[in-house]
């Protein structure tokens, strides 16, 4: 009878453990990577009782859920994201919730952790932005010019505001002049080009010319425009088209001039627009021009047992030995692939938690039966004793 009174105390304390547990599940069904645990229960033989032997992890993905957030990303798959503190030990997550601080690092946004890219040889470093915050400027090294010159026209025919950009990003605009250089043969153009100031930066002479049917002529479908800005120099080719074709510019009888330019390149410098990541867990960082560059990628780290792995606060999954983890990029051997702007969920399921609940509240109530009829009983006996 008295080891009915331990045992049913021992059911007691583990069901109430075992409801921390459920308590906990519950409480984290709505926080980002959170994984839920289960408890485990043994005899301790000799019918003396139960206990918990401890938690097991679920290893089952969460719903993942989209975001506005360009830099909150999701696992869609096995694997788990790499931070580091600031003593440089590592912490494993499910909550894909990063955002850049002011130093340009990529951070968890719970804890302040960096989260870690993978360099060639399997080496951990942070994922910075620093190297990638301005797109350099450019200088426009190519224009094109399309549409009609109508040969036989008294005035000469201009084309003005053309924009180009130097070598430090700055906006200069061109002026070209396109006059007929013969009365006797149909077809021919002299080409003046002049920047802001009127300083001619065409060569002397320059001529674009068509033949009879109104293509191109080879030799005469471009001009070189020499330009100095500063103590740089700037060349940009002025391209017509491709002769015998008429897919730039042409000279058709019948129709009216409508010559255009179109600058092909040059840009001012450029900041960052957007970040984001693709499924391989690289940093897409997008331009105000619209021009994207391919940053670092994201570690995922792998685990043979995760169901023996333990969470701690702040999502994080720590004291792990290195040697039990594979170190990998997404979408890589058994690893799964980034999903963007999006984040992966708990994976709490509430119907299970609440049958478990009532599964321990049943055992707990039945405990203390136990220990209520062992209590009478030892009564008894003492009473019959007594007498």
């Amino acid at each position: 009878m008295f080891q009915a009174i331990f045992n049913s105390l021992s059911g007691l304390f583990s069901f109430s453990k075992s409801l921390d547990t459920v308590s906990n599940n519950i409480a984290n069904m709505n926080t980002p990577g959170f994984r839920g645990s289960d408890s485990f229960f043994s005899n301790l033989g000799e019918e003396h009782g139960t206990k918990i032997v401890g938690e097991g992890l679920r290893t089952s993905e969460g719903d993942i859920r989209q975001t506005s957030n360009g830099t909150d990303v999701a696992i869609n798959g096995s694997g788990f994201f790499v931070l580091r503190d600031a003593n440089g030990v590592v912490h494993y997550t499910r909550a894909g919730q990063f955002v850049f601080n002011d130093a340009g690092l990529l951070i968890d946004s719970a804890t302040k952790f960096q989260v870690m890219g993978l360099e060639d040889g399997g080496v951990l470093a942070p994922i910075s932005i620093d190297a990638y915050r301005t797109l350099p400027a450019q200088a426009t090294t190519s224009v094109t010019f399309a549409g009609n010159l109508k040969s036989g026209q008294s005035s000469p025919f201009t084309v003005s505001d053309i924009k180009v950009y130097d070598a430090d990003g700055n906006t200069h605009t061109l002026k070209a002049t396109f006059t007929e250089s013969s009365s006797v043969v149909s077809g021919r153009f002299l080409v003046s080009v002049q920047d802001e100031t009127g300083k001619e930066v065409a060569p002397a002479g320059a001529e674009i010319r068509f033949s009879s049917s109104g293509s191109l002529v080879a030799g005469y479908s471009s001009v070189s425009l020499d330009l100095a800005y500063g103590d740089k120099r700037q060349s940009i080719d002025a391209s017509f088209g491709t002769p015998g074709t008429f897919s730039g510019a042409t000279s058709l009888p019948g129709l009216s001039s409508s010559l255009t330019a179109t600058v092909a390149d040059g840009r001012p410098t450029q900041g960052i627009s957007g970040l984001s990541f693709d499924e391989a867990g690289a940093l897409k960082i997008s331009y105000g021009d619209g021009e994207d560059k391919r940053g670092p990628r994201l570690a995922l780290a792998a685990f043979l047992n995760e169901s023996s792995l333990r969470m701690d606060a702040g999502r994080l999954i720590s004291n792990v030995d290195a040697r039990t983890r594979t170190l990998g990029y997404a979408g890589e051997g058994a690893l799964g692939k980034i999903q963007g702007k999006s984040l992966e969920m708990s994976n709490v399921d509430l119907t299970q938690e609440f049958a478990d609940m009532l599964i321990i509240q049943r055992g707990y109530q039945a405990s203390s039966r136990v220990m209520t009829v062992s209590n009478e009983m030892v009564e008894q006996l003492y009473n019959s004793v007594s007498r």
